[in-house]
């Protein structure tokens, strides 16, 4: 998320503003590290329960939850430290976004649609950090689609534990019927697929000049002036679809990170997607 806004401003090749989202990204990644390894601390009761997550050096006793304790102090210390050398607006993100996680753990998860909600959050606070050390504003629609798609993601997330483990899993699923959880995938699915219809519709790409940009001017002319960027949205429906998908047939939402990284059609749609996205604004 951090690299939304160089992408989508057409100045992913501006060294500067990479080297500054990468930055930012480095310490987004410690911020998460942090929160995850405090999340783990609280849920180390559940967790050497569960099938899965007994295999974490917390809860497998690798690591004593007074070292997990010390490394997410330290952590939280370098981090926010580091941000500091971006900015004040830079730091102040990063803050919100450790004790928004802080919170998560200790209290929101509790809540049914709220630790969802706050999930979603989470990514638009990386977001919003890639614009502050930019300077580029990511179109409101855009964001929209950002926000609507964590969303789409955290309901199936919860789907497949309340499938593979049941309401003991966590304390939230007591108040999650599988409709419910049905209702929120698919509204939050069709928002997402309303919100990116709807960005590349009203919105122009950002021209960044290349050695092709003149030819396919004189090749094509109002070639940029044409919403191509609407060429993209089948690819985010089907992917969309297949993620649901993987869900109902294998129950397999709870790891995100497996599916996006082992399903052979999703990583050729999101190839494609990226592809067009970085041709479009990059070099046509």
């Amino acid at each position: 998320m951090i690299f939304t806004a160089i992408i989508f401003s057409g100045q992913l090749f501006n060294i500067d503003l990479f080297s500054s989202s990468f930055g930012a990204f480095l310490i987004f990644c410690l911020l998460s590290s942090t929160s995850y390894v405090l999340n783990d601390v609280i849920d180390y009761p559940y967790d050497r329960k569960h099938a899965i997550k007994k295999k974490r050096p917390i809860a497998s006793g690798l690591v004593s939850i007074p070292q997990a304790t010390f490394i997410v102090f330290v952590l939280t210390i370098v981090s926010l430290l580091l941000s500091l050398t971006f900015s004040i607006s830079f730091f102040l993100l990063a803050l919100f976004f450790i004790l928004l996680h802080f919170f998560y753990s200790l209290y929101l998860k509790k809540f049914p649609v709220i630790d969802i909600f706050t999930i979603s959050f989470s990514f638009m606070i990386r977001a919003f950090a890639g614009e502050v050390v930019t300077g580029y504003h990511i179109p409101i629609w855009l964001l929209l689609t950002i926000f609507f798609i964590s969303l789409f993601m955290a309901a199936i997330k919860r789907q497949a534990e309340l499938v593979s483990h049941g309401r003991e899993a966590r304390a939230s699923l007591v108040h999650y019927q599988p409709h419910f959880l049905d209702f929120l995938t698919y509204t939050f699915a069709t928002a997402t697929m309303i919100a990116y219809a709807t960005y590349t519709y009203v919105e122009k790409i950002p021209q960044a000049k290349t050695i092709f940009t003149d030819k396919f001017s004189k090749w094509a002319p109002g070639f940029e002036a044409r919403k191509w960027m609407m060429i993209t949205v089948p690819l985010v429906v089907y992917g969309l679809s297949r993620y649901a998908q993987l869900l109902y047939e294998k129950a397999e939402g709870e790891r995100p990170e497996k599916i996006i990284t082992t399903d052979i059609p999703l990583i050729v749609t999101i190839f494609l997607w990226g592809l067009i996205i970085i041709g479009l604004i990059y070099v046509f």
